[in-house]
Order: structure tokens, then sequence, then C-alpha cells
């Protein structure tokens, strides 16, 4: 997906992204974090997306940047004027998205199955996460053929790995 901008006069190219992961082997070790416009994040309103640019918050980096630790999260619920639940849910989906092969494609499933962040992800053992994609899965879309592959998933916790110690 091609991302730009129009100032009345010229087009700027902003970036590229694609829509799926590149499950090449081992190309999740090498690759930087991913950064997605916030509205393409799973669950995010187009009002909250909106509220979020007037504050200067248009992708997930940024609002991971934004939020930080502390009662950084908290500050941004209240100039929303929303519950700091949504907001810790945009960084939770916003963090599993940065990783490599997850984007913004799976980190909603991640986030179903109980992962909260990349360092979970990160520690938690394939043998007990796929079987929970599985069901999750199955249960939501009634189609198992459709579930990633367990190669996959393991790529994504390999690849989680670096963001283990950074949040």
């Amino acid at each position: 997906m091609l991302f730009w901008r129009f100032d009345g006069r010229s087009i700027f190219i902003l970036g590229l992204m694609s829509d799926t992961p590149d499950s090449r082997k081992g190309d999740s070790k090498r690759r930087s974090p991913q950064n997605w416009p916030l509205d393409r994040l799973p669950g995010l309103r187009r009002e909250d997306c909106q509220a979020l640019e007037r504050l200067g918050v248009r992708t997930t980096l940024e609002l991971l940047d934004r939020t930080g630790r502390g009662d950084r999260t908290q500050a941004l619920a209240t100039q929303l004027g929303i519950s700091t639940h949504y907001v810790r849910k945009w960084v939770a989906l916003s963090d599993l998205a940065r990783v490599p092969g997850v984007g913004c494609q799976y980190c909603g499933l991640l986030l179903h199955c109980g992962i909260i962040s990349a360092a979970q992800l990160s520690q938690t053992p394939i043998h007990k996460l796929y079987p929970q994609i599985q069901r999750l899965h199955v249960a939501t879309m009634q189609r198992k053929d459709l579930c990633p592959p367990r190669g996959q998933v393991l790529e994504w916790i390999q690849a989680a790995r670096p963001f283990g110690m950074r949040r």
C-alpha cells in the first residue's frame, strides 16, 4: 500500500507498506520495526484517529513514543476525553503491530489470545501460543485453513525477541 500526501501543488510519497507479512526464511530477524498509520489498527474508530491526529499522533510508533511508560497513557486518555482502557488497548496493538510479520493483520489476533506486548510474545512458547491461535481463529473465522501456519507464528516469536527489552 502506498501512502502519500498532497499539499495543493505536489504529491509527496511517504512510504510503502505491505498488507501481508514477508514469510521468507530468516528475513524477520533482520527487518526493522514496522510503523503503521493508526487507521490500520483493528478496532480504532475514525473519530479516535482524527482526535489522535489533532494531537500529532499519526502512526503506531508515534503512539508508542507518546505514551511511553507510567502516567503518560493516562495523560493522553485525559486529553482525548476517553477511558485509559482504550488507550492501553491501542498501545498493545501498536506494540504487537511493530513486530515484523505480525503487522496490523495479526496484532488483534494475538491480543485476543492474551498477548499484550512484543515482550510477552517473545517469551511465549510456541507449544502454548499456537493452539490458542488455532482455537480462536477457527472460532471466529470458521475455517482452519485461514489460520497462520505454525512456522509463521514461530517467526513472530523470534522477530519479537529484540523488542523484549525495550518496553
